[in-house]
């Protein structure tokens, strides 16, 4: 399950609001559900509606190259075409493995418009685990992207006897592939003519909203990954609802770089390109602070890891000048809260609080506006947990984050901020056509055009999370707050000690990663005694504070382990998490070398922490932890 955004505040004890705490049934509604449609008519729409020069910008050689609406049309019906005259028919599966490019959208759109479903598999996937999803999915073709992804699929392509065709957008025959992309449009353009040109589009308009369009495999935390089934409709009302309250237009430039193989990502952008938004792509993930300030985003989408890393590195900029400057910055941060908090409320700062707030503006906010590109009018933030601390520090820099909530298996949006009706620590309330309702142990259900028609191959799985009467249960714990939406924790991260206390790891590990010592952090202590956790430090800020008291060390792994620098984080860490209760605090901390990384299991693709494989990768460490206690 993927997009499931926790924005907990900060409060004293959490205990409160964990499952197993009875509480009514609490419901909302997002208003009337738009009419059911398809992304296929939204993309002949936008094609002929605005019919821009630079629909799409994708650099290549160093130069932004655009990609105008009408190219886009002629390319998707020849891949379309092409793919036909390999024998690929409706209901088919291809898969799609490629980093965000401008081909990825094209076979994209082809195979929705030719009424075949596609299985995207994310890039950073390690070989091994691609011929489960392409011999689960059936799937009968695989687009691929580069040379690298070429030759990592040939490696294991006997695994995946069903998979005919290779495709590769930048790769050929010598990485192993049947096709380049350009031959199999040549194949689509020699069978194409005015009149195919008006049956195509005839065809992909025909297409029913309950077509099943894209198998989406969960990454998951555990077992094998679940292909999670959406139509047509799914997707078109997910994008339709969220027109609704979120303002685009024309003018506006969006900078994608999460991967569009993540149902975040690709929605967003079925959402921009039906607004006519011009999408630039960013070059890969570490190239987006460039990338923005070359194209000068008015949109962004991301996962809070970047928001974290902005503000982590705004911190340490101030510090290190020290000095004036430094004063200047936390006076403006404290100027900035109390703005904050007075617009929060509906009230307009004015007088003495006003007149320090445009000095701060001046002095400080402009210049990290400055740093994103200085055209943004709003991030949207979804896939993980969000600070709030993090949120107001960027709302009071007029960066404002628009926090949203949804799955994989929702399409995904199911509830949303907007710039008319926002309220920090939540994920706003549900968009149209969404319901949403608390049982009695916290979990969320939602019901609505957006959720799954199920899962593939798996009807087991479909009823534990499907009731005959439409409800998904998210496994997310929340409560409603006059409509708002706030989330708690994952109803199966859910800590229980050994004493028989809840604890919700997320809103603390979120606390933890506002201290510029820690870069991530990991709670542990599901029928333990106590919880414990494990942190990886800003290496970069814990050295440098080892220089300056004249720490020697010769390794990381060697300083992380001398008392010195052990209790410096603890202390850290005993500080941030001041207020909370005593059985929720980490009683014991272990610093990790490395961070937790994808390609080891340890996160999923959007950067969620596998609680239960860190349990087992770290188990002799924790084991240490615990050994002698009480």
């Amino acid at each position: 399950m993927a997009m499931t955004s926790f924005s907990a505040s900060a409060v004293p004890s959490l205990n409160h609001t964990l499952v197993g705490i009875p509480s009514p049934l609490t419901a909302a509604a997002g208003g009337p559900r738009p009419a059911p449609g398809t992304v296929n008519a939204l993309f002949f729409d936008a094609v002929e509606r605005y019919e821009r020069a630079d629909a799409l910008l994708y650099k290549v050689n160093g130069v932004w190259e655009p990609t105008s609406h009408a190219s886009i049309l002629t390319r998707v019906r020849h891949i379309a075409l092409g793919l036909a005259r390999l024998g690929i028919v409706a209901q088919d599966r291809v898969g799609l493995l490629s980093e965000n490019r401008p081909e990825w959208l094209l076979a994209d759109y082809a195979c929705l418009c030719s009424s075949v479903t596609d299985v995207p598999i994310y890039p950073t996937l390690p070989a091994e685990q691609i011929p489960y999803l392409l011999n689960d999915s059936g799937a009968r073709a695989l687009f691929v992207s580069t040379p690298e992804q070429a030759r990592k699929v040939a490696s294991v392509r006997a695994q995946a006897p069903g998979v005919q065709w290779i495709i590769g957008f930048a790769a050929g025959k010598d990485d192993g592939c049947d096709y380049t992309l350009a031959e199999l449009e040549a194949l689509g353009a020699a069978d194409d003519s005015r009149e195919r040109a008006t049956l195509f589009k005839e065809q992909a308009l025909a297409v029913p909203p309950d077509q099943l369009v894209t198998l989406i495999y969960t990454s998951g935390t555990t077992g094998n990954p679940k292909g999670v089934m959406l139509t047509q409709d799914n997707l078109c009302s997910n994008v339709l609802a969220t027109k609704a309250t979120m303002p685009v237009s024309t003018a506006d430039t969006a900078l994608s770089f999460l991967p569009l193989s993540h149902i975040f990502e690709r929605t967003g952008d079925y959402f921009l390109f039906a607004n006519g938004v011009r999408i630039a792509y960013a070059e890969s993930i570490d190239t987006v602070p460039v990338n923005m300030s070359e194209v000068k985003p008015s949109l962004m989408m991301s996962v809070p890891r970047l928001y974290e890393k902005i503000y982590a590195r705004v911190l340490e900029n101030a510090v290190s000048t020290g000095g004036i400057k430094k004063q200047i910055f936390f006076w403006a941060k404290r100027v900035g809260e109390r703005w904050a908090d007075e617009k929060l409320t509906g009230r307009e700062p004015g007088g003495l609080l006003g007149f320090q707030y445009r000095l701060a503006d001046t002095l400080v906010f402009s210049k990290l506006r400055e740093r994103t590109g200085g055209n943004i009018r709003y991030f949207i933030s979804g896939g993980a947990p969000l600070s709030p601390e993090i949120a107001k520090f960027f709302y009071s820099a007029g960066l404002i984050i628009l926090e949203g909530y949804g799955l994989t298996e929702t399409s995904p949006v199911i509830s949303a901020n907007n710039l008319r009706d926002y309220r920090l620590g939540t994920v706003g309330k549900p968009i149209a056509g969404v319901e949403v309702r608390i049982a009695k142990d916290g979990e969320i259900l939602t019901r609505g055009p957006h959720v799954m028609r199920g899962y593939y191959n798996n009807a087991q799985a479909t009823r534990e999370c499907l009731t005959d009467d439409g409800w998904f249960h998210t496994g997310d714990i929340g409560v409603l707050e006059d409509g708002f939406l706030r989330i708690t924790d994952r109803k199966k991260d859910i800590i229980v000690t050994a004493g028989g206390k809840n604890i919700a790891p997320q809103p603390i590990e979120n606390m933890l990663k506002t201290n510029k010592y820690v870069s991530q952090a990991v709670m542990l202590g599901d029928k333990r005694k106590f919880p414990v956790v494990l942190i990886v430090p800003d290496w970069d800020q814990l050295e440098k504070w080892a220089a300056r008291n004249q720490i020697v060390w010769t390794s990381r792994a060697e300083l992380m382990n001398m008392p010195t620098i052990q209790a410096k984080v603890e202390k850290e860490v005993k500080e941030q998490l001041k207020g909370l209760a005593s059985y929720e605090m980490p009683k014991k901390v272990k610093l990790i070398e490395h961070d937790f990384s994808i390609e080891r299991g340890e996160l999923t693709p959007t950067l969620k922490v596998k609680r239960r494989v860190i349990d087992q990768t770290y188990k002799a460490q924790i084991d240490e932890l615990y050994a002698g206690a009480d």
